[in-house]
């Protein structure tokens, strides 16, 4: 849940994998049995209540498990707030201690071509600002999430997968910079306008690499072998014009517990993909319906639309970061030895700005994605048909994301929705008394 600014989302590059021989077939998961209240009779159907057989699916959950679930949410919520303080402390502390300044002053030194310096002193920059937030990423990503039992990784193998996350960071963030700092010392006036555009362009270009040149680095996707859970997700996706011949498998249990899919790419790398944990931990029913609803992404152009959200938010957030840019420059750059906008040595106070912003706007970031997320259900539900493996998914997702929360919680913290939001609309759906697969429960 970590907030930083969106250059460094241009900056960073960590994700997932790629192909190559056949995945073995998992051992056949039995389903949780469903809850009494939440069981469709076809004799008397209308006497079937969605709250009901909400309140009884959750209380399915022990109330320990319960517990431990919604303390790593809720922890989240002050790690959006620790995670932007100390980024803003280190890139007050860059740009007041004169490292910045000094880091600059270096790059000149060593040549004369401003992209060349550029790199050289984002090069810098990314090392040192990784290494002074280190010690807070192990405690968060590795000591917590081995706390809550959601990690499978030693440190040392932890460790070298954020070596070649930095290593990744460091040449895609050198990359952007250069790209963005060009564009700053061409447009001094209106660079808010054409950075935005260029950050934008960015992410794109970066989702549609990722696939085939970071993922590798990560984990390994193979073919899913098992005709039982392939044909059945292929044939939605024949249903739905997904271009796709093949359901890959990727080992993400090397790294987590977590249960997870999607369905992505482009330009030929449409991509159909399931982690081996949900292979292991989930009925066919439940696959069906993960399955379903990533589909949904895919169809419902949630990839197209997320970048169009993103475009608008980088045009409001460049703007306001000029503004105070600008003042800021105005009123310390002296101190700071900062020249202006085109001047490397103030991307801390760059970034500072748009952590900042990115901070206050995380509600509004989390709805975006939230509503996307709800669209996807609705798609997934009534193309799987899957209400009650709708329903035994959104428990296992309660592992660590919190099951029953406030509306102000939702609203503000989830950018998906909760498990009770997505089990109500399950059992609304039921309660339409439309067919669930090929049985009626």
């Amino acid at each position: 849940m970590q907030r930083t600014a969106s250059l460094f989302c241009a900056i960073c590059l960590a994700l997932t994998a790629v192909a190559s021989h056949g995945a073995p077939s998992p051992t056949p998961v039995p389903e949780v049995p469903v809850p009494a209240a939440a069981v469709l009779s076809p004799d008397n159907p209308g006497a079937f209540d969605p709250a009901a057989a909400t309140t009884a699916w959750l209380e399915t959950v022990p109330a320990d498990k319960r517990a431990k679930s919604d303390a790593y949410f809720e922890g989240g919520y002050w790690l959006i707030l620790w995670d932007s303080l100390a980024a803003a402390a280190i890139l007050l502390f860059l740009l007041s201690s004169g490292i910045s300044a000094a880091l600059r002053d270096w790059a000149e030194k060593f040549t004369r071509f401003k992209t060349l310096q550029v790199a050289i002193y984002g090069f810098s920059f990314i090392l040192i600002f990784s290494l002074i937030g280190f010690p807070l990423s192990v405690y968060e990503k590795f000591f917590r999430e081995h706390k809550y039992g959601l990690s499978t990784q030693t440190f040392a193998q932890w460790f070298g997968e954020q070596a070649k996350g930095l290593g990744f960071g460091l040449v895609g963030g050198c990359i952007a910079l250069m790209i963005l700092y060009a564009v700053f010392r061409r447009a001094p006036r209106t660079w808010w306008i054409w950075g935005a555009v260029v950050a934008t362009l960015l992410a794109i270009f970066a989702s549609f690499i990722a696939p085939l040149y970071v993922e590798p680095a990560f984990n390994s996707y193979k073919p899913l072998s098992d005709p039982a859970i392939r044909d059945p997700i292929l044939a939605m996706a024949k249903a739905n014009e997904i271009p796709v011949k093949q359901v890959y498998v990727v080992d993400a249990s090397r790294q987590t517990t977590r249960v997870s899919a999607n369905v992505a790419g482009f330009f030929g790398t449409t991509r159909i993909a399931l982690n081996d944990n949900l292979l292991n931990q989930c009925s066919l029913p439940e696959v069906r319906a993960v399955m379903a609803h990533e589909m949904g992404h895919y169809v419902l152009n949630h990839g197209g639309k997320l970048v169009t959200y993103q475009a608008v938010l980088n045009l409001i957030t460049f703007g306001l970061t000029a503004y105070f840019f600008n003042a800021a420059v105005r009123r310390r750059g002296g101190r700071w030895r900062v020249r202006g906008i085109g001047d490397p040595a103030g991307l801390p106070l760059l970034a500072l700005i748009l952590t900042v912003i990115l901070f206050f706007l995380t509600p509004v970031t989390n709805t975006i994605t939230r509503v996307t997320e709800r669209e996807a259900d609705s798609f997934g539900i009534n193309t799987a048909r899957e209400a009650d493996g709708m329903a035994r998914v959104a428990l296992k997702l309660g592992a660590y994301r919190k099951l029953n929360p406030s509306p102000l919680e939702e609203a503000i913290f989830f950018d998906h929705p909760s498990g009770r939001a997505r089990i109500r609309m399950a059992m609304d759906w039921k309660a339409a008394q439309l067919t669930c697969g090929e049985t009626k429960k």
